[in-house]
């Protein structure tokens, strides 16, 4: 059986992107011929897809394509009228109205994905969100077939070695705040910004905080954080932009504590790369977010960042709190094994199968 990918992009470091090279990894060991189909990639990663509108020349009623639903784009339209069995994962999208102030076209992009999702309620044959609370969005619109496939995940590739020149720039032995993810407002940057403030002035001087994410066409975005940073008279923050895997190893290696401050998640897998690295999560628990972290981390239901800093603080002074707190990270990480994720994807592919 051949059991192919489409989605709307495959980008270097992107969180679905790594799960679609995951899933055709266990699909071509199981014997299947996989491939995935593009609208946009990373020109570094062009080896490894097949343009979407190639598709139909492969396309088979005998066939199972799963597509990756995260944004509104023809590639939705192309998927839903081959006559393969189909399965839809959601990875969500975020309300448009989070960069209503900063961006356009990902406004209408995901205006326009918000309504393309209700469109197809009856035009596949199983809708998987990567977590419940994506299902559970799924179920709302009217997809009578859901379940829920969490991200198939490679977390052995950050025991590898770093970036060595990381290390170097970060000399000296200051308390780490980091967060990692796309500098976009969902994410409330701001609201790191202002628990570090918090952290800084009252508890820890001797600190820093990193925000290791792409900017790139959120410019209005990042200016208006430097903004708060100079206004808050805040020192050692720092905004890495886009960096490599690599990079990415060296800053989790750096960091003594992980906080997130996120108001929309579909999942949230750096959340997860932090619980591999042993690092405690600090998090406001938004979205999928207390899911993914699956009763481990330290979670908030209301942003106090005066209590967030003092969190932060007794973290640092008492190594035996740290402690329990990575343990526990460590214990919720077995959700997440892959030989458990590749168990429910087959399990679907079956189910489908029979019907």
């Amino acid at each position: 059986m051949e059991i192919h990918q489409f989605a709307t992009s495959l980008t270097y470091g992107d969180a679905i992107s790594n799960e679609m090279l995951e899933i055709q990894k266990v699909l071509r060991e199981r014997g299947h011929n996989s491939e995935i189909f593009i609208r946009f990639y990373d020109p570094k990663m062009a080896s490894l897809i097949h343009d979407y509108r190639e598709y139909p020349r492969f396309s088979s009623k005998e066939n199972i394509v799963i597509f990756h639903f995260s944004i509104g784009s023809p590639v939705s339209k192309l998927f839903f009228r081959v006559p393969d069995k189909k399965i839809m994962i959601y990875h969500n999208i975020t309300p448009h109205s989070f960069f209503l102030d900063y961006h356009r076209i990902l406004t209408r992009e995901c205006y326009k994905g918000r309504l393309e999702i209700d469109l197809f309620t009856e035009k596949v044959d199983l809708a998987l969100g990567d977590s419940e609370y994506n299902r559970q969005e799924l179920e709302r619109v009217g997809y009578q077939e859901t379940g829920v496939l969490p991200l198939m995940l490679d977390f052995d590739k950050f025991d590898r070695p770093g970036d060595p020149v990381i290390p170097r720039m970060y000399a000296g032995d200051k308390w780490t705040l980091l967060f990692v993810g796309r500098v976009i407002p969902n994410k409330k940057f701001e609201d790191i910004i202002k628990c570090y403030y918090f952290y800084k002035k009252y508890f820890n001087s001797d600190s820093q905080l990193i925000l290791a994410g792409d900017y790139r066409g959120m410019e209005r975005y990042l200016a208006s954080l430097q903004e708060l940073v100079e206004e808050l008279q805040l020192k050692d923050v720092v905004f890495t932009g886009h960096v490599t895997f690599s990079e990415l190893v060296s800053y989790y290696d750096l960091a003594d504590v992980y906080l997130s401050m996120s108001e929309h998640e579909g999942f949230g897998v750096p959340l997860l790369e932090a619980f591999h690295k042993r690092i405690p999560v600090v998090a406001y628990a938004a979205g999928a977010v207390a899911e993914t972290m699956n009763e481990g981390g330290i979670l908030f239901h209301k942003k106090d960042c005066f209590q967030m800093a003092a969190v932060l603080d007794q973290l640092q002074q008492d190594q035996d709190f740290y402690e329990q707190v990575t343990s526990g990270q460590n214990k919720a990480l077995g959700k997440y094994a892959p030989q458990n994720v590749s168990r429910i994807l087959f399990e679907f592919i079956e189910r489908l199968n029979q019907e």
